[in-house]
């Protein structure tokens, strides 16, 4: 493998493509853009609706949106897209097509991994303000056993045989979202790794996906370091290679205080959109990286924003002041982390590559173009 500063994995969201389950929730044809382009500022200053770019309000059915993305990573210093793969079990799945047509037509050449997003599919995500209107389930995710779990495996094959797939020293990538909710995750991952053996594959490296500070209780408000490490070992013990970190809940708290994010939580839960909760995404930046980042089998994420007022409205949490001069210190914290680890585990997470309506994107877009991945191949680049 060629020397780098980091192996920059994007997180990709699937979503931007007509689906019968969208059409019978939300209307015929739609996808988050509907969301994305009709967000409204929700006080001075604040930027929505976010626009696109270069690239606008694209299909995924469209195969050169697919190929041009992948280009414009490349060209910023990107290694792969990882695909969110919805698996609920029972062959119930959803948002195939972008990765069943990269694996089916060999295009674009760019390699890829898939990330399973074990949870459930709710219309919570998109109802906004209108509390009259109950939830209802989409999809529930479900774990029906081992059958389903080699049915899984070999759903994705066509997927881990494929010479672009990512691997780290030779072992299939493959994250999973919601690791503790895995029943008996060793089981699962000797049988996926048996089954790999099997077709001629090395194995699986799995990462699971975890919050710093899952919960915000006293120990964690008054004590946040010395909570991070045990979190991550808690994933570690369940069988996993490594640990995908998540660190919003402690930044939040570090550049907000405890009384601050004690509050918001406590606001949250008796009177939610009463105060929308903000900070300022260089502030944040400032504190997301920990010395738990710097672990050989820990993977700092890369984060490029964080609004999701387009899907939840003033319950969202907003970071403000996203530009690509704070990306950019960003990406230098980041790389930091991963300076001293091996070459193949210089892995890092961005988070996203175009997660619109969550506000972590880097595709081009109508206020910036294409500075944050200008911003991202600058810093990869750098002496």
């Amino acid at each position: 493998m060629e020397a780098k500063k980091a192996r920059v994995i994007a997180l990709y969201l699937p979503q931007f493509h007509p689906t019968p389950e969208n059409d019978r929730f939300w209307g015929r044809g739609f996808t988050e853009w509907n969301n994305v382009l009709a967000a409204k500022p929700l006080f001075p200053g604040h930027s929505q609706p976010r626009r696109p770019g270069e690239l606008g309000a694209y299909d995924l059915r469209s195969a050169q949106v697919r190929q041009r993305q992948a280009e414009l990573a490349k060209a910023a210093g990107i290694e792969g897209f990882c695909y969110w793969h919805y698996w609920f079990g029972g062959g119930k799945e959803t948002l195939t097509l972008p990765l069943d047509e990269t694996v089916r037509l060999g295009e674009p050449d760019f390699p890829f991994c898939a990330a399973w997003a074990n949870h459930d599919w709710t219309t919570a995500s998109w109802r906004k303000e209108n509390k009259a209107q109950k939830d209802q389930m989409i999809f529930a995710q479900t774990y029906p056993g081992p059958e389903d779990e080699v049915r899984h495996f070999y759903r994705l094959l066509p997927a881990f045989r494929d010479r672009r797939y990512i691997r780290v020293e030779g072992m299939l990538l493959f994250p999973v979202y919601d690791p503790g909710a895995v029943p008996k995750p060793r089981e699962w991952m000797e049988r996926w790794n048996m089954l790999a053996r099997k077709e001629g594959l090395n194995g699986f490296h799995f990462v699971g996906l975890t919050p710093s500070l899952p919960e915000l209780t006293l120990e964690s408000l008054l004590r946040p370091d010395a909570c991070i490490n045990g979190r991550f070992d808690e994933v570690k013990k369940l069988g996993f290679d490594a640990v995908l970190s998540t660190n919003w809940k402690y930044a939040e708290l570090k550049a907000g205080g405890a009384l601050h994010k004690a509050f918001f939580g406590l606001l949250r839960r008796i009177r939610p959109g009463a105060l929308i909760e903000k900070y300022a995404y260089p502030e944040i930046i400032r504190h997301f990286y920990t010395a738990a980042d710097q672990r050989p089998d820990v993977y700092p994420q890369l984060l490029a924003g964080w609004d999701r007022s387009p899907r939840a409205g003033r319950q969202a949490i907003i970071y403000t002041n996203r530009t690509p001069e704070a990306f950019g210190d960003a990406v230098r914290r980041c790389l930091a982390c991963v300076r001293e680890k091996p070459l193949e585990k210089r892995i890092v997470f961005l988070n996203s590559w175009n997660e619109w309506g969550e506000g972590a994107y880097v595709e081009p877009d109508a206020e910036f173009g294409d500075g944050f991945l200008k911003a991202l191949a600058r810093e990869l680049s750098a002496e």
